[in-house]
């Protein structure tokens, strides 16, 4: 038995996996808690680890079964190989440890830090709610520099990561 990473449609994670699982086909959809940001009130929800993303295990995956995934509803294609979009299983090591994480009760944040030449918008510090540019890069380090266009003069900004976000 092999895991393959299923591609979903945008928060069409749930309607695939209970589609897959509708026809008998096997599904891991991990999920983190988090706090829900709604303007009222505070809650802890459910929201998947990897959005747009489930694991769909098969003995082999002949026409038969990869047609049964794809026809299924939400859900995009099964990642492969570019050349012949051949799809590539995941080693079991990696879905247990997948599955380790999800099971602890330790609090997971996911972090999608923008890439150089993309648009970030500063969240944090006197220059919070202002969007420029990412000059420079290090994840690592969690070090940004961000081009601000200010005056028609560009202005580079070091920033940690929790004070940045991708647009």
């Amino acid at each position: 038995m092999s895991w393959y990473v299923v591609h979903t449609r945008s928060r069409h994670e749930y309607k695939a996996n209970s589609g897959l699982i509708q026809k008998n086909i096997k599904t891991f959809l991990p999920e983190i808690e988090s706090w829900s940001k709604q303007k009222d009130r505070k809650k802890k929800i459910f929201t998947p680890l990897f959005p747009g993303y489930i694991f769909a295990e098969a003995f082999s995956l002949d026409n038969e079964t990869k047609l049964a995934i794809l026809k299924t509803a939400g859900v995009v294609r099964i990642l492969g190989k570019k050349e012949n979009s051949e799809p590539i299983p995941v080693p079991d090591s990696k879905i247990d440890a997948i599955r380790r994480l999800v099971n602890s009760k330790t609090e997971i944040f996911t972090m999608q830090f923008p890439r150089e030449g993309e648009s970030a918008r500063i969240m944090d510090g006197p220059f919070a709610g202002i969007e420029g540019t990412v000059v420079s890069s290090n994840v690592e380090k969690e070090l940004f520099v961000v081009s601000i266009d200010l005056l028609q003069r560009s202005v580079a900004i070091k920033l940690k990561g929790f004070q940045i976000s991708k647009l």
